[in-house]
């Protein structure tokens, strides 16, 4: 079984401020904004929704094809997924365009600032689903729109069940386009704040939401997730990180746990306490590519914190 991981690739900068934005803001002055932030920690890193799912995917012992559009500079990153196993045989190069690149600032509430430049990513649509790329399962992660609006019709098409996950690429669609994707998904997984965003553009209630697929998963930082399904809701436990470095990246990390999760056929309190886990052991590490441990050492973290193994 292997996952078809949808989405952009990307070059991260990420800039940690020691302090808190909320404190060189003024509230009055919103409409004349005019800020710089000293930033004395800056780190790069391979990035991007789908580049990320799939490293955390790897890190579970499962398996998966990221599937997005880079440009000339992608030599480092094709370099990195090389050495981690990871397959490019669904990445399109565009020798026109750069990768995409994010430039993120981090403060001391893990609030963050980002400046996104899509490069390769506006021309995702470029790269079709292959026919015979034996894929079981999918998700829609974050990329160019016209990519995303193609790729869920081909999922569609081919009958490879979806997990619908619009993040930062929320905005781009109007109420009706995303009832499109909802109809058109297996599940819909957002943060909170996307969740409100969906609920107001559609006009769905979370219990409506959930209604047109079969889990509504909304994530909820520090007070852990809930699960829409089957007409109930799970409250997943927050997992507590040994350490709060770098929120960068915990939801691809939490979204590749549900993958798995789905792909080993597990219940849905389970998928969401590996979600939750990997999403723990993300934000520890700088980076969102820099974690690392082996699916036996998964195994037995799972057992320490909830008390029963993974079968």
């Amino acid at each position: 079984m292997a996952a078809l991981i949808c989405g952009s690739l990307a070059y991260d900068t990420v800039m940690v401020y020691p302090g808190r934005f909320r404190d060189q803001i003024l509230a009055d002055r919103i409409h004349m904004l005019n800020v710089s932030f000293t930033v004395p920690k800056l780190s790069r890193h391979f990035g991007g929704c789908a580049g990320n799912i799939a490293y955390n995917l790897k890190l579970l012992g499962g398996s998966g094809y990221a599937l997005g559009t880079v440009g000339h500079d992608f030599g480092p990153y094709r370099d990195w997924f090389a050495r981690n196993g990871l397959s490019t045989r669904c990445l399109l190069e565009l020798a026109d365009e750069y990768t995409a690149q994010a430039y993120i600032t981090t403060d001391l509430d893990d609030n963050q600032i980002t400046a996104f430049h899509p490069g390769a990513m506006t021309r995702s649509h470029e790269q079709g689903i292959p026919a015979d790329s034996g894929v079981t399962i999918g998700i829609l992660s974050p990329d160019g729109r016209d990519g995303m609006l193609r790729h869920a019709a081909e999922f569609s098409r081919d009958g490879i069940p979806f997990l619908f996950d619009p993040g930062q690429a929320l905005p781009l669609f109007g109420g009706q386009e995303l009832e499109g994707f909802i109809d058109q998904a297996t599940w819909v997984a957002v943060n909170d704040y996307e969740a409100g965003l969906l609920q107001e553009r559609t006009g769905l209630t979370a219990e409506a939401l959930a209604g047109r697929v079969a889990a509504y998963i909304v994530t909820r930082g520090g007070e852990g997730s809930r699960i829409h399904t089957a007409g109930r809701v799970l409250e997943i436990p927050v997992v507590r990180a040994r350490q709060v470095i770098d929120p960068t990246g915990c939801g691809d990390a939490y979204r590749a746990g549900l993958l798995h999760g789905l792909m080993r056929g597990c219940d849905w309190e389970t998928t969401g306490r590996i979600a939750a886990l990997i999403g723990a052991l993300k934000i520890a590490v700088a980076g969102t590519q820099r974690h690392g441990f082996t699916p036996e050492e998964f195994g037995e973290l799972f057992h320490a914190h909830f008390g029963y193994r993974l079968d």
